[in-house]
């Protein structure tokens, strides 16, 4: 057994998952895994990676999608570190670890508050960097002593704030020096936020082992890292800006660039009945490049000025103690990023009527993200959902990988999977009948399913048909609390939300209402009888817009025959699938899914589903699924709190 895996006994197929993991670091190779929820990975993946790593001074990046997983992972190698000792650190976004109030409150993304920090410390208006010189002696005793062992972030924290030191930059400092670094995906999938992290650190892509952990979100989250976004009211504000700072050249084209995109947005948009539509990206400066009379060359040169502009007015702004935000210096960023990519196939150009008039570029191509891959000397890639994993690898575009996935834990008889055969959420089938008659199965599971049950629709556009068909009213009448996952609400609303929920799991219980795809239905863990069972309302197929159009022609040219399912159907069916594994996490848990849509009963969707769903699913009408329900939680619960 590894010197790093801190447990007295190993779970089933532990030992094969740690000993798969250490041959492909050692051999240079990636390996992509599917382990159920339960099985252990965080654990077992640094215990296979850490001995080779630590042996030959590999740094460990290990990357995850939200806080509470990237919290999980130091609280691993605190276990680890009290066997064999280890270094690991956690790192947060500057807003997160920043004592600077005036980025604190000034600040709303990565990117600006980069520029900011830099900035800040640059005109010498950083005390707490500033104290780095002035204290150099604590601060390289906290280097010392936080490397000793695994620390959360807040535990950096307090410690960098009693001595008013920058927490941001002795996390950084740790992480130089920290045999294990935990981050989020944008560190390496942002080419700008990786380009800045690296050269920080001083190290290059070969003194890598990476992890991707729940790397089924790595699709979205890179064509999300790859994407961007412009305004129309970005541009007026931009226009606003120039004159104040008197720049009128820049006010001028801005003024004739704006009103050039109202004039496309009335031939293309404003009679029509879409929320977007692809443009000719030649189209947007077609206006500008008429009037001033520009050539390339000069509309480049022009798009520069604006970058260097916005520099100069965010310094100015930063010594005014005003938002240090450049709306000019924006606009010149994206459009010369638009610039760049005509010709290239792997990108969107739309205009969309989204909170108004916007410019969006749209990656096609999640793979690019992952470029650098091929230069790290591995990367392990693990989920509970990755099947087929020879799609996810293609989509990823990862080479020279190990595929394996390991069976799932549930015992037969703990789960139960329903799925009504009268009912579906196809487009042409969606009636307010239709909507009752769910609200039916629904309610009535809710009365049999003991403690919590979640409901994950297919889509909040779902969520309200059911609403209107009166399913908050049926359920109140089950004597279960109600919670509704709301559109928008910020990480803490929603963890609130979520930790109420959760303990009426010691009372009566409680119905989570929310959507597949979902932080709900994903990120969250659910254990004892917080979770009971899942009503899946429908399959969450994305809507036929432009932009799921493009990703499908786009993949049936690189992967022909594949297009449709690669970039349609796998991604709905691995939504679904994550959402029916709340129930279970662990082999003793007794979790029933109950599936609002006959079509998971089809052959080609069946084929995506795991092992377990396929081998215990039953097609049922409302009196069949009472039936079932009251046979399965009359047995007695197992492992439950």
């Amino acid at each position: 057994m590894s010197e790093y895996f801190p447990y007295e006994s190993l779970r089933p197929h532990q030992r094969e998952f740690i000993e798969l993991v250490n041959e492909a670091v050692k051999n240079g190779e990636n390996a992509i895994i599917e382990a159920p929820t339960g099985f252990g990975k965080t654990v077992s993946v640094l215990a296979g990676i850490l001995p080779y790593a630590i042996e030959m001074g590999y740094k460990v990046l290990y990357l995850a999608r939200t806080h509470r997983q990237m919290d999980r992972v130091i609280e691993e190698l605190k276990a680890i570190n009290r066997k064999t000792p280890i270094s690991g650190v956690e790192l947060r976004s500057r807003k997160d670890l920043c004592l600077h109030s005036y980025l604190t409150q000034f600040t709303t993304d990565a990117y600006n508050a980069m520029v900011v920090c830099k900035n800040l410390k640059k005109l010498g208006k950083c005390p707490f960097y500033e104290n780095e010189k002035k204290k150099k002696t604590e601060f390289d005793e906290l280097i010392k002593f936080f490397l000793q062992e695994p620390s959360h972030p807040m535990e950096i924290l307090d410690y960098a704030q009693t001595l008013e030191l920058c927490p941001y930059d002795l996390t950084r400092r740790i992480a130089e020096k920290a045999n294990v670094i935990v981050a989020s995906y944008l560190y390496l999938l942002s080419p700008t936020i990786r380009e800045n992290f690296l050269s920080s650190l001083d190290i290059d892509y070969s003194d890598l082992i990476v992890v991707f952990d729940e790397a089924h979100n790595l699709p979205d989250q890179a064509i999300s890292a790859l994407s961007d976004r412009l305004s129309i009211h970005t541009v007026n504000r931009a226009i606003k800006e120039a004159d104040e700072y008197r720049e009128h050249e820049i006010a001028n084209f801005l003024s004739i660039f704006g009103k050039g995109l109202e004039m496309l947005y009335e031939e293309k948009l404003r009679e029509r009945d879409v929320h977007e539509v692809p443009i000719q990206p030649e189209l947007v400066f077609a206006h500008v490049v008429d009037i001033l009379n520009l050539d390339g060359r000069y509309l480049v040169k022009t798009l520069n000025e604006m970058v260097a502009v916005g520099d100069s007015i965010r310094e100015d702004k930063i010594e005014k103690g005003k938002p240090p935000r450049s709306y000019i210096g924006r606009v010149g960023e994206f459009l010369l990023f638009w610039l760049s990519l005509i010709g290239r196939e792997d990108y969107l150009f739309l205009m969309s009527r989204d909170k108004g008039l916007s410019l969006e570029l749209v990656a096609l191509d999640p793979s690019k993200a992952l470029s650098f891959v091929k230069n790290v000397q591995s990367a392990i890639f693990m989920s509970g959902t990755l099947t087929p994993l020879e799609a996810f690898r293609d989509v990823m575009g990862i080479e020279n990988a190990k595929l394996k996935k390991f069976p799932r834990m549930v015992k037969r008889e703990n789960a139960q999977v329903l799925v009504a055969k009268d009912v579906s959420t196809r487009g042409e089938e969606r009636s307010m009948e239709v909507y009752k008659r769910m609200v039916d199965y629904i309610v009535e599971a809710v009365k049999l399913i003991p403690k919590n049950v979640g409901v994950f629709t297919a889509s909040y556009e779902v969520l309200q048909g059911l609403l209107s068909a009166n399913l908050e009213v049926r359920l109140e009448g089950t004597g279960k609390a109600i919670f509704i996952e709301k559109q928008g609400a910020t990480s803490q609303e929603n963890d609130l939300l979520v930790a109420k929920f959760k303990a009426h799991a010691r009372g009566k219980g409680a119905v989570l209402l929310g959507v597949m795809g979902g932080r709900n239905s994903e990120g969250q863990d659910y254990s004892g009888d917080e979770m009971n069972g899942v009503i899946l309302v429908g399959i969450p197929y994305a809507r036929p817009t432009p932009r799921v159009q493009a990703q499908i022609r786009y993949f049936e040219r690189k992967f022909p025959g594949k297009g449709r399912y690669y970039g349609y159907y796998l991604p709905a069916h691995r939504k679904l699938v994550q959402a029916a594994g709340r129930v279970h996490r662990s082999a003793e848990e007794k979790g029933s899914i109950i599936v609002l849509d006959y079509r998971l009963l089809w052959k080609g969707i069946k084929k995506d589903l795991p092992d377990w769903m396929r081998e215990t699913m039953r097609p049922v009408d409302l009196g069949r699924m009472r039936l079932y329900l009251r046979r399965f939680w009359q047995q007695p619960l197992r492992g439950k709190a």
